[in-house]
């Protein structure tokens, strides 16, 4: 069995493609996740976009062909 990790995508990206990694991490559309990240951003005064760039340095790049 294949244990699923977390990446942030090289290819499917708007920022840095923290969303896009989430997205496929859980098998929802991109659209849905980052949609949500622009809500829970808006709605805790900017701690979403604190995360976001907490996520972009953490999570690896996965370079995909």
């Amino acid at each position: 069995m294949e244990q699923k990790r977390l990446y942030r995508s090289s290819t499917d990206k708007k920022i840095c493609g923290v969303c896009s990694g989430l997205a496929d991490y859980i098998n929802v559309d991109p659209t849905v996740v980052r949609l949500l990240w622009i809500l829970f951003s808006c709605i805790t005064a900017g701690t979403g976009i604190i995360a976001y760039l907490i996520a972009a340095i953490v999570i690896p790049v996965r370079y995909e062909r």
